[in-house]
């Protein structure tokens, strides 16, 4: 076993059960973690609420609009990367803030762009702060919680995301295409705010310092961090191809659904504004999805509820494809929907962290979001493919049933080996 191990493997023992330590740094970093999902949430899908307000001013071809929407997700996937890579290197939180005030600028910069040139570089630079951010706000809540509440804790950071989502989204439906900019100077200010607050009360996660202290002490060198390839060493690899494939997978579903539920839903006979609200409804959904899962993940019913979300997923999928167009039927079947696509999300971020040791978490976990983002790049383009086959929603969703189900057993096999 390598030096660098060993002194990961001490540093783990001490800052997994140093409950003062963790207290200290807890008190500020998770909620402070929270405000940046929830932030993050609201950037995340800004993009797709707006769009039907840009294409109004700019009148943008198909192919320009999908570059504007690919051009965010592409900044995600090169963010996550580097932003891990990063953080295994210079530490946590200066990657964690200096992603914030990007995303938070580059989104605040978005607003007043003149042309979908401008809006598309601005996006790109927005996706790579917040491609940067996720993986940090997800290793910094388990780095500053106390041993046993590792899990829960990261799944309630996650509920953040869901929340920002919901509360862009009715921003969206009330103040109307026309105002489009508004969403996105919010998603700027908020952001940009965040990252004065955390320069002043943000901490650096423990472990990370601890383990600069080993090796300084021992004039050690953290040579060997962040290298990619240590996440398939000393017996990682099945872990980590279970977690990439059950990130991937699950992304695709997630994103097809942030990006066509709407449009889906209005083909089956809905209203815009009944399809707008089902959106949030679903991004409700998930959030409770979240938070019920921070208490599940460490319980006696942590398999029990696994199985119902894995489960659940590719049975709401084939709920809402039997649905016509009743709107309370069908809203009911997207808030179960929300809940389980949202707590299989919440399960996987949760693992990611715990799924590494401390001196490559952040690669590891970096690397497992950006093959995430592929799936978000594959999801929304899958449902443009099948549409432009002539498929409609009820065949759509049906499409999506094989790619649920093989992602469910995946994260099962990864919550059986994780147990």
């Amino acid at each position: 076993m390598r030096v660098t191990e060993l002194r990961a493997i001490r540093v783990d023992l001490k800052y997994g059960n140093d409950m003062t330590a963790m207290a200290r740094a807890g008190q500020s970093t998770i909620p402070l973690c929270l405000l940046a999902a929830f932030c993050e949430g609201i950037d995340l899908q800004a993009a797709g609420v707006a769009a039907a307000g840009i294409g109004l001013q700019f009148r943008p071809a198909p192919n320009v609009m999908g570059n504007f929407f690919a051009a965010s997700t592409l900044g995600l996937f090169i963010g996550a990367v580097l932003g891990g890579r990063m953080a295994d290197r210079v530490g946590r939180r200066f990657v964690l803030i200096f992603s914030i005030a990007a995303f938070g600028l580059f989104s605040l910069l978005t607003a007043f762009a003149w042309n979908m040139q401008t809006l598309t570089w601005a996006r790109f630079f927005t996706g790579l702060g917040l491609g940067g951010a996720l993986p940090m706000v997800m290793i910094m809540v388990p780095e500053a919680s106390r041993a046993e509440r590792r899990t829960a804790n990261t799944a309630v950071a996650f509920a953040g995301m869901p929340m920002g989502g919901a509360i862009v989204s009715a921003i969206a439906l009330y103040a109307g295409p026309v105002q489009w900019h508004l969403i996105f100077i919010i998603g700027g200010i908020l952001p940009l705010a965040l990252a004065l607050t955390m320069v002043m009360l943000l901490k650096e996660s423990p472990e990370f310092t601890a383990l600069q202290a080993v090796n300084q002490r021992t004039s050690g060198t953290t040579a060997q961090a962040g290298r990619f390839r240590q996440i398939l060493a000393q017996g990682r690899a099945l872990q980590t191809a279970l977690l990439w494939i059950s990130f991937f997978m699950a992304l695709i579903i997630l994103y097809l659904l942030l990006n066509w539920l709407p449009t889906l839903l209005k083909d089956n006979g809905m209203t815009a504004q009944q399809a707008a609200f089902a959106q949030i409804i679903f991004n409700v959904g998930g959030a409770i999805a979240a938070l019920s899962m921070g208490s599940l993940l460490i319980g006696r019913w942590r398999m029990p509820s696994l199985i119902a979300v894995f489960i659940g997923v590719p049975v709401m999928l084939y709920a809402l494809s039997m649905i016509g167009s009743d709107f309370l039927i069908a809203g009911i079947v997207v808030f179960l929907l929300g809940l389980a696509v949202l707590s299989q999300q919440a399960f996987l971020y949760a693992t990611a962290p715990a799924s590494y040791p401390t001196w490559i978490r952040g690669v590891g976990v970096g690397a497992a979001i950006a093959i995430g983002r592929l799936g978000s790049i594959v999801g929304p383009k899958l449902g443009g493919w099948l549409k432009g086959l002539g498929h409609g929603s009820s065949q759509l969703l049906l499409d999506l049933m094989p790619i649920a189900i093989v992602g469910s057993v995946f994260a099962l096999l990864l919550a059986l080996k994780k147990r």
